[in-house]
């Protein structure tokens, strides 16, 4: 890559003469390694290592969320079955997934590895990493609640990822407030409050419509499948994390209804 260089070289010598000249290049030669960078983290090849660490990452921190208390109950392991099921895993994957899980569970675990090679791999996708939080938020909600151990454990994790404690107390607030709109089979969500819909959409009830409409965009932006595909969230967990979409749309329509009226 040299295209930088020869940009801002010209650039540079058309403003500042020969010394601009230098100037410009040395910065080109900066935003054509940035380039290249991007690239290469934009690669086949590295999109499919993003994808298999992200799946052996997720199991192996839900192992460890499982364990924070002490002990996996029988509702952990049926939950982590029942998303197996959701995921559509064949023989070996499941295989796979619940050796990640046992090995996530195990008393020499190391979290700040696992994270870390998780960081390494992924490079600076921010947006990858909250996707991950997420969904581990998501799971260790599954029974309507997360106790003090399980808590501990989130905060741990997000702090290895760079998320403050304050940002982690927003995604759960938001989670278990999208979580109040989620559609059953019969396909109709459950009664929800006005300020569970404001706190699922990460917005206060005082905010104004164009407010609420871009926080809205955005949260579907992100839970998109197309654009989760390309951060290198596995195509197995595609479902599971835009099921989130639809309790998203769910907040907003009652939002929206009840400022129509």
């Amino acid at each position: 890559m040299f295209y930088g260089k020869i940009v801002a070289g010209l650039l540079g010598l058309l403003v500042g003469g020969p010394i601009g000249l230098v100037v410009g290049i040395f910065i080109g030669h900066s935003f054509d390694k940035g380039l290249v960078k991007t690239l290469q983290f934009g690669s086949p090849e590295n999109i499919e290592r993003i994808k298999k660490s992200f799946f052996e990452t997720t199991f192996l921190l839900l192992g460890y969320l499982a364990k924070a208390d002490g002990r996996v109950s029988q509702q952990e392991i049926d939950h982590t079955e029942t998303l197996f099921s959701q995921m559509g895993l064949t023989g070996q994957q499941r295989v796979h997934a619940k050796d990640l899980f046992r090995a996530g569970a195990a008393s020499d675990f190391k979290l700040e590895q696992t994270v870390s090679t998780f960081l390494q791999t992924c490079g600076p996708r921010k947006q990858l990493q909250q996707t991950l939080l997420l969904f581990l938020i998501s799971l260790a909600l599954a029974d309507q609640a997360i106790d003090e151990a399980e808590h501990a454990a989130l905060q741990d994790i997000a702090r290895l990822m760079g998320f403050s404690v304050a940002q982690l107390e927003q995604l759960l607030r938001m989670v278990q407030a999208q979580g109040q709109f989620h559609t059953g089979a019969a396909g109709q969500s459950p009664a929800s409050s006005l300020s569970n819909a404001y706190e699922a959409l990460g917005v206060s009830e005082a905010a104004t419509d164009k407010e609420v409409k871009r926080a809205y965009r955005k949260l579907m932006s992100q839970n998109h499948p197309d654009k989760l595909i390309a951060r290198g969230v596995p195509e197995d967990m595609i479902k599971i994390a835009t099921e989130k979409s639809q309790d998203i749309s769910g907040a907003y329509d009652l939002i929206r209804k009840n400022r129509d009226r």
